[in-house]
């Protein structure tokens, strides 16, 4: 997926949205008009953004993004897009802590002007490590910045994570509490155990994720820690960067309260699903940056707490990755861009990873 031709994600028309979002915002803000609404390239596999400006002589902020609830014609990612749960995510952030998250302006829960719920924000200028073609590819300007600039982005990263954990109270983020008996380590598992079945419904089954998942259960945490807000999408894919410096952490969608490990699991492999893939097609890719070692050492030193059980948090991250990627695979297969193959692992990118996580002999 991250060295292919983007699959589609949408059957909207970027230019009907426009002129609806135009007759939205006129009745916030008279006589105001968007204006240079754009999708971005990096348009995410899940919710969709647009990039436009406020044309208005006292605009809130003229540069905004827009936050869309997917297109449910695209097969969507995720059963649900909770847009006002996002919303109040990226506020309780804001409020509590000092991660740079942008300014969210309007909240719209009717699905008629649009066609689904959506959010406004600030648009807060920078650059993105890209997933397409990774930033662990030759070319791209975290790849070609010095050993020093990318150490600064990874310390200021995990930074970010360690902030979010220890700044906001989680009584404050009990809304994000998901829906299940147990312990929030518990819970998350369980709602993806309840996402892996709404994947394959209908369709061909996953053994290796079935069998990630009995491994999980072997390997399962005596102690797990006292849960924290969690970012949910925890990488540097998501943060916007002025120079290499995070000016904006975006996409909560996946914020829940679970222990500090699953956001830090998530970071590592999330970083070494690219870099394994980089090394596949036979470049080196980044095997300095973001290993799993320092990641632990700077969160410790920030927080006080040493991550525990991350042999266990890294096969959950690459077992999560492995459900989203066999539905993104199995929206190819909607398209008419794939088809099912005789063993449906083979449609999980990482597939061979994930199986050495299963078998303990990643590490």
């Amino acid at each position: 997926m991250a060295t292919a031709p983007r699959p589609r994600t949408s059957t909207r028309d970027p230019e009907e949205l426009a002129r609806r979002l135009t007759a939205w915002l006129a009745a916030r803000l008279p006589g105001a008009k968007a204006v240079n609404v754009s999708v971005p390239e990096s348009n995410g596999m899940s919710s969709e953004t647009l990039l436009f400006d406020i044309e208005h002589p006292e605009p809130p902020v003229r540069a905004c993004a827009l936050r869309l609830a997917a297109d449910p014609a695209a097969y969507t990612i995720f059963p649900v897009y909770d847009l006002p749960r996002q919303y109040r995510t990226m506020r309780l952030v804001a409020d509590r802590t000092d991660l740079p998250v942008p300014r969210v302006l309007w909240l719209e829960e009717d699905p008629g002007p649009l066609g689904a719920p959506f959010f406004v924000m600030e648009r807060v200028e920078g650059r993105v490590p890209p997933d397409v073609m990774p930033y662990t590819y030759e070319g791209n300007w975290l790849y070609e910045a010095s050993d020093a600039e990318r150490e600064h982005l990874e310390a200021a990263s995990v930074r970010l994570i360690a902030h979010l954990h220890d700044q906001v109270p989680p009584a404050e983020a009990e809304f994000l509490s998901l829906e299940s008996d147990g312990s929030p380590l518990r819970r998350h598992v369980e709602a993806q155990r309840a996402y892996y079945a709404w994947v394959v419904d209908k369709l061909p089954r996953s053994p290796l994720i079935e069998r990630a998942f009995a491994r999980l259960e072997e390997l399962w945490p005596e102690d797990e820690g006292a849960a924290v807000l969690n970012w949910g999408d925890a990488r540097i894919g998501n943060v916007i960067y002025d120079g290499f410096d995070p000016a904006a952490v975006l996409d909560w969608e996946m914020a829940a309260l679970a222990p500090r490990e699953v956001d830090l699991g998530w970071t590592v492999y999330l970083h070494r699903f690219f870099q394994d893939l980089t090394v596949s097609f036979g470049q080196p890719g980044l095997p300095g940056f973001l290993r799993r070692d320092r990641i632990e050492e700077r969160y410790a030193s920030l927080t006080g707490h040493t991550p525990q059980h991350m042999d266990f948090y890294t096969l959950y991250a690459a077992l999560r990755h492995g459900v989203v990627m066999l539905r993104v695979a199995y929206r190819q297969v909607h398209f008419g861009e794939a088809a099912v193959p005789e063993d449906p692992d083979t449609l999980i990118l990482h597939h061979a990873s994930l199986e050495a996580m299963v078998q303990g002999s990643y590490w």
